[in-house]
């Protein structure tokens, strides 16, 4: 991985793009990871904006598990992602993810640690 922290935006390259999507692909069912997460093993630290308009372009297709990726405090995306809130939450509950009372991620139970992260990404 770089080093270097990017402030502000970066430039959305197609190869950041694949980067992003290839580690979205290996968040396994009944975890999460974090946008800032996923920046961090694409080789960009601080550019978790950078993921979350990477994953707000993510084609149906792709059958990517972007219900997975949540902000750092557990928070589930804008109404606007995957249906709303509730769809979302219906998804990650499916799978095992269980939440707080005030509605957030237990992230302490479910992201995904370092320890099980690839690092071919960086």
């Amino acid at each position: 991985m770089r080093n270097e922290k990017f402030a502000g935006e970066i430039p959305i390259t197609p190869a950041f793009e694949q980067t992003v999507h290839k580690i979205v692909a290996t968040i396994p069912r009944g975890k999460v990871a974090t946008y800032g997460q996923i920046a961090e093993m694409a080789g960009a630290p601080g550019a978790a904006r950078e993921v979350g308009h990477v994953m707000a372009r993510v084609a149906a297709g792709l059958d990517l598990p972007c219900h997975r990726v949540v902000n750092k405090t557990g928070t589930l995306a804008p109404g606007f992602a995957f249906g709303g809130q509730e769809r979302q939450r219906d998804m990650l509950e499916t799978e095992g993810v269980t939440f707080l009372a005030d509605g957030r991620i237990d992230m302490a139970r479910h992201q995904w640690g370092r320890d099980e992260q690839l690092t071919l990404f960086s």
